[in-house]
């Protein structure tokens, strides 16, 4: 029996990033043996709040990949306005395709089959460097942000360093 688009489809991408690494996150199969789950790991990107961090996060491919996004959840703790407290990744381009029922995102903003891991993870980066607390997954960080940045600093820093204890 052949393998399904999909799954050649994400070892054509496995095989891509470990040629040819991309700088600021690695990825790698949680089981050799289902190339549907991935643990990525994120570091933290320069002149962020998150600089010097590990984070440690999970992709779960679905069958229909690319037609239909993965879902992200860290397994580090990490305190961010897209992020929410159980680790769920709350960003525009892994929403499911198609028009947004309440009005926030355009059909293009969201999940396209162009879209690859390398993408995703790009993306994921420049969302920890720049919060949208208009769309926030975790209410309380991005009021935090926007009202106590010195106490939502605190909290990134306490995250930050055990991301990078978790790692040693």
């Amino acid at each position: 029996m052949s393998e399904p688009q999909s799954a050649l489809l994400l070892r054509k991408q496995l095989a891509e990033l470990n040629k040819n690494p991309v700088e600021g996150f690695s990825a790698g199969l949680i089981d050799d043996n289902d190339i549907y789950r991935w643990e990525v790991l994120i570091i933290g990107p320069p002149d962020t709040l998150y600089e010097g961090g590990f984070f440690k996060a999970h992709l779960q491919f679905p069958k229909e990949y690319p037609l239909r996004p993965p879902r992200m959840k860290f397994m580090t703790e990490i305190w961010h306005p897209n992020i929410d407290r159980n680790g769920e990744v709350c960003i525009s381009i892994l929403h499911e395709p198609g028009d947004d029922k309440w009005g926030y995102e355009q059909a293009s903003e969201r999940w396209l089959p162009v879209h690859t891991v390398e993408t995703i993870l790009i993306s994921v980066i420049s969302m920890l460097a720049d919060p949208n607390d208009e769309s926030p997954a975790n209410v309380d960080a991005a009021k935090e942000w926007r009202e106590n940045y010195t106490d939502f600093k605190r909290k990134v820093a306490r995250c930050v360093r055990k991301s990078q204890e978790e790692c040693l």
